[in-house]
């Protein structure tokens, strides 16, 4: 019998579980509410460049066509990419775009009988006869809803859209009380460059925040204006930002993308031997994130803006809170174009923005808010049922429950991809895919849900010992080969892709290790 899967939408992940999906004979069905694939990449900032070298950014089957030359291609050349793989596979033809899915719902066991399985979806199978997602949608352009009912629900709805996460304030100190115009960056990145170009001249602009939206926001409000009207970046806390890959001339992914940087790690469910190493090679680890910081450092003359971190680069890796500088950023901010002023708090009045509390306000015309989204908020709202829409969050003092960062034990025919992050989102979604596509074919079985749970509870462990404060509740950080490893191991290949003992423990590690079993 056709097994029907629903993909919710058609940015990377969705197009790589349709082609993974595919490729087992099932039958996926797009939905992507928005009239193109891509996802973030099909509209960003006008200087919006990948964050990860070019290697480590792509298809394992797919590479990049050898017209790309630069190590960060921009948005106009990713977006080429990704549209060049859907048609390259055949991707298109399944996916129904301008088709908003407002709620999706289980239909099968009762709640109470679902808290009694020992098993996911009761029997440890990702399909039941039983049991059927309905999903609900709406067409953008008629306005009509339809009902369909699939064997297999896969949630590819990202993290970093549709819901803003606009800070609160307190009565009448918010954006109410200012007289000039507040947005959030996702306002501005859905302008047209020259829209974006005439919005912010002749502005004086604040943007708040300081990862990558914030600085490529704050570059093209220097470019427009000038050391006449600066731009001020509002930040909280200083990061190690990279202003390339290469400390010192070495390659990064060998301090961190290979099978040794990884042995000076604790990692979850490792074994007594690996966990005393770890402890023993607690220096070089602490010498590997010295090394970069000194680089860092020194390329983008942090101490003479005073913008040196106070936590390591280790636990910013880990947190999955790095981000590429845009070039010639501390360039515009020793001219005077762009003003770093540090704040814990702001608040708005009718003369400006009011930070930490200062008597005196910073002028201001605009205030562009680059805090990110609610992804949580996001995931949950996809679901109809109170139970589920708890079950899929989870504690906000731990992870997002997430076996293998896809599945909830507690959700049955139903997956989550490309939520959790990585350092490469692209390389890490493609092997979550590969992975649920064996799943879905029968290949392996998952364990059982308190063992799921337990797992869960070890990564979110390693997280929080290396993350601080800076933890995030869906992040692998920097343990890219470990995490494959349990995703071979369940699929029944063999972890160690490369040849020889030498380059298994030195070679970085990237998509073209796993082109195939």
């Amino acid at each position: 019998m056709e097994r029907q899967v629903a993909i919710i939408g058609a940015g990377i992940s969705g197009l790589l579980a349709c082609k993974y999906t595919l490729s087992k004979g099932f039958h996926p069905i797009v939905f992507e509410a928005k009239s193109s694939i891509g996802g973030v990449w099909r509209k960003t900032v006008e200087t919006t460049n990948i964050q990860t070298p070019k290697p480590m950014y792509q298809f394992s089957d797919f590479p990049w066509p050898s017209s790309v030359k630069e190590e960060f291609p921009n948005q106009h050349q990713v977006f080429d990419y990704i549209q060049s793989y859907a048609r390259h596979f055949d991707l298109l033809r399944h996916i129904k775009f301008n088709t908003k899915v407002l709620s999706i719902d289980y239909e099968g066991a009762s709640e109470e009988e679902m808290q009694s399985w020992s098993m996911w979806g009761g029997i440890g199978e990702p399909f039941s006869s039983k049991g059927k997602w309905k999903v609900i949608v709406e067409d953008a352009r008629s306005s009509s809803t339809e009902v369909h009912l699939v064997d297999f629900v896969i949630l590819c709805i990202g993290r970093f859209s549709d819901i803003p996460n606009i800070p609160e304030f307190p009565p009448n100190q918010g954006p109410e009380a200012f007289p000039g115009k507040v947005i959030h960056s996702m306002e501005y990145t859905a302008m047209d460059y020259e829209s974006a170009a005439e919005f912010v001249k002749g502005k004086q602009v604040t943007v708040v925040g300081f990862q990558k939206f914030a600085m490529d926001i704050a570059m093209e409000c220097s470019m427009a204006n000038g050391i006449e009207h600066p731009c001020t970046v509002l930040y909280k806390t200083e990061h190690w930002n990279v202003p390339d890959y290469l400390p010192w001339g070495v390659p990064l992914t060998y301090l961190y993308f290979n099978r040794f940087s990884e042995l000076l790690v604790h990692k979850p469910g490792e074994g007594f031997l690996l966990s005393l190493l770890a402890t023993i090679l607690s220096p070089v680890r602490w010498a590997f994130s010295k090394f970069v910081e000194s680089h860092i450092k020194k390329k983008l003359r942090l101490a003479k803006f005073g913008m040196v971190p106070k936590q390591s680069f280790l636990t910013e890796i880990s947190s999955c809170l790095i981000a590429t500088v845009p070039e010639k950023f501390y360039d515009k901010v020793e001219e005077g174009s762009i003003i770093l002023k540090k704040g814990n708090s702001f608040s708005f009045s009718k003369e400006g923005v009011l930070v930490n509390g200062e008597a005196q306000p910073l002028k201001t015309d605009l205030v562009i808010l680059a805090t990110g989204f609610k992804g949580e908020k996001k995931l949950k709202d996809t679901f109809l049922s109170p139970t589920f829409q708890n079950c899929i969050v989870g504690s906000l003092n731990a992870s997002v429950p997430l076996y293998r960062e896809c599945i909830n034990p507690r959700i049955p025919q139903l997956a989550v991809i490309g939520f959790s992050e990585s350092i490469s989102n692209l390389y890490t979604s493609e092997m979550r895919c590969r992975w649920l596509a064996e799943l879905l074919d029968g290949t392996f079985k998952l364990p059982s849900i308190k063992e799921m749970e337990k797992d869960v509870a070890k990564w979110d462990e390693y997280m929080k010992k290396y993350s601080g404060e800076y933890y995030r509740r869906s992040c692998i950080g920097a343990l890219h080969i470990w995490y494959n490893d349990q995703m071979c191991k369940d699929m029944g290949w063999n972890p160690k892709r490369k040849k020889g003992f030498i380059a298994e423990l030195f070679e970085p590690y990237g998509p073209f290790d796993y082109v195939s079993r």
